[in-house]
């Protein structure tokens, strides 16, 4: 279905008015608003998109929009007209009143916003008891029937569950349950799917879509990829820096963007192709996996059985030097169960890593102490690999210092580093919360080249940033191997992220690999049914086909 024609209305009916909204930060914030003379409007029963990358503003104005700002944040001027009423103005009681029952929330990180203390069944009931909704007996009913309503399987168990015990893509519909259970007549979605598996994204964006037309909701959507705005938007908004910089139906500012900021989001989404022939001259080996298996056990004792997963089963590839191998599957899939056992995070049962001349795979710790800085890891969540306490110097000296090298010589080398992955010397001496999400990433790579490995392991490194930041990433990754001809494991859920970065693709399903071969083979002619469902659940596939085939 082509952008602009999801929610099937015919006429602009403003439901939700945004007028000159500007929201001043605290004095001592770098950027004086958060949101400066930001105007719209969301009609009635359709799907707008909000999109920016961090900090452009956009939760800042889905928070307004729900009375959820802190103190310390105020509305300067500015109004937002719901049915007459100016959101900003009103008391908290009379907001406590519309939220749920008129506007409702989904918000990014679901575990974090369930309680988890509290069954699922609970949770929901909550929201219709805070309102007055029914009695005790009539709301679990309809915990029940909205569980089933958002596609979970046997729903009177979730209703009992804990939320630790779902999946994310589980813990998000419940998250959408619980923002229905009133009907309300708008929902906001702030990056409900920027985490998940592409194959759940798909699921949750159809869903969204699906209960819209049913209900005749509007649904603001706020993400950071153009990709999930041509699967679901009607309209787009574009903001940078807390300024509105473009808005316009979806498929015109999707095929003819105005401004240099819309442009540069497009363009930084990951494309397949570009990295797509097979490896003609192969350099040698660095790494030599031969049927490797690991094997989880959990359950059993007096009221349960014992439950067997193969994380890592029968799985055999090979790395080349000044090569990138991508492994891609879904949450579950074992893809990083592989790469802690191939750090020695984690014993396996059987198989072979070979490197260096040695089968790691069996080395006990002392012996193998010696070679793991010739393979380094790049985590998924930079900050919560920095400890905070230490400076950035001090993080990437740590390492070198504990291998007895030379106080001013781990000095130069860190500061040299930092300049190589596009940060000041200054940098040295700061902390990790002074830094932004692609700068911290960035620090984690720098800290991985301390020791200059052979191997740079890179786990789900890119799929928390926005698109931009994601992009500058991948290229300065591919600047270090071009000038390093360093070796890379590229563990990603996003075969578009692969393709663009990786010249050999594993896909890995249930801990066994199901398909291996160069990104354009992968792509293009995948042998596989799991490998063509991750194909087929790519956001704005049909887009980037067609501008590979233009290409």
């Amino acid at each position: 279905m082509a952008p602009g024609s999801h929610s099937g209305t015919t006429a602009a009916e403003p439901l939700l008015e945004v007028d000159g909204l500007t929201v001043r930060l605290p004095g001592d914030m770098e950027r004086e608003y958060a949101v400066k003379d930001v105007s719209f409007s969301l009609n009635k029963g359709e799907i707008l998109c909000i999109v920016g990358e961090s900090g452009s503003g956009k939760s800042v104005t889905a928070n307004t929009i729900m009375g959820l700002l802190p103190k310390s944040i105020v509305v300067e001027s500015g109004s937002i007209r719901f049915r007459g009423k100016d959101l900003p103005t009103l008391k908290e009681n009379e907001l406590r009143v519309l939220r749920g029952r008129s506007v409702s929330m989904i918000f990014q990180d679901p575990l974090s916003a369930l309680n988890p203390l509290m069954p699922i069944g609970e949770q929901i009931a909550e929201v219709m008891e805070a309102h007055n909704v029914g009695t005790p007996r009539s709301r679990l009913e309809k915990a029940t029937e909205l569980l089933a309503e958002v596609g979970l399987p046997d729903p009177e168990r979730i209703r009992e569950q804990y939320p630790f015990r779902l999946s994310g893509g589980q813990r998000q519909r419940v998250m959408i349950a619980m923002a229905l259970v009133l009907n309300p007549d708008i929902l906001i979605a702030d990056e409900p799917t920027t985490a998940l598996d592409v194959t759940t994204q798909a699921q949750i964006l159809e869903l969204i879509r699906a209960i819209q037309r049913r209900k005749g909701m509007s649904v603001m959507f706020i993400t950071h990829d153009f990709d999930v705005v041509s699967e679901i938007a009607d309209r787009v908004v574009v903001m940078e820096k807390g300024l509105l910089v473009e808005q316009g139906p979806a498929a015109e500012v999707l095929n003819n963007p105005q401004h240099p900021y819309t442009q540069r989001l497009i363009a930084a989404v990951p494309r397949r192709g570009s990295r797509g022939a097979a490896v003609s001259n192969p350099t040698p080996s660095v790494l030599a996996v031969e049927h490797l298996m690991k094997t989880y056990h959990s359950g059993g004792g007096l009221f349960g059985g014992r439950r067997v997963v193969r994380a890592i089963n029968d799985v055999s590839f090979t790395l080349h030097k000044g090569k990138t191998l991508g492994v891609v599957g879904e949450s579950g899939s074992g893809k990083s169960s592989l790469g802690r056992a191939l750090l020695k995070l984690i014993d396996v049962d059987s198989g072979v890593i070979r490197f260096n001349e040695h089968n790691i795979a069996t080395l006990p710790e002392h012996d193998f102490r010696p070679l793991r800085p010739y393979i380094q890891m790049i985590f998924q969540d930079p900050f919560a690999s920095l400890n905070p306490r230490r400076t950035i110097g001090q993080t990437l000296c740590a390492g070198p210092l504990a291998h007895a090298e030379n106080p001013a010589r781990a000095r130069a080398k860190a500061e040299h580093l930092l300049d190589l992955v596009g940060l000041d010397k200054g940098a040295y001496d700061r902390f990790p919360h002074e830094f932004s999400g692609g700068q911290r990433q960035r620090i984690g790579i720098a800290r991985a080249l301390m020791f200059d490995p052979l191997i740079l392991i890179a786990d789900e490194a890119v799929s928390a940033l926005d698109v931009s930041i994601q992009a500058q990433i991948l290229a300065l990754l591919a600047d270090i191997q071009k000038n390093t001809e360093i070796a890379m494991i590229f563990i990603t859920h996003d075969l578009r992220v692969a393709a663009s970065i990786c010249d050999d693709i594993i896909v890995m399903h249930k801990g066994r690999i199901v398909e291996h071969g160069p990104p354009d083979r992968v792509f293009n002619s995948p042998a596989d049914e799991y490998t063509r469902s991750l194909i087929a659940a790519i956001p704005g596939r049909r887009q980037d086909e067609a501008m590979c085939n233009v290409a």
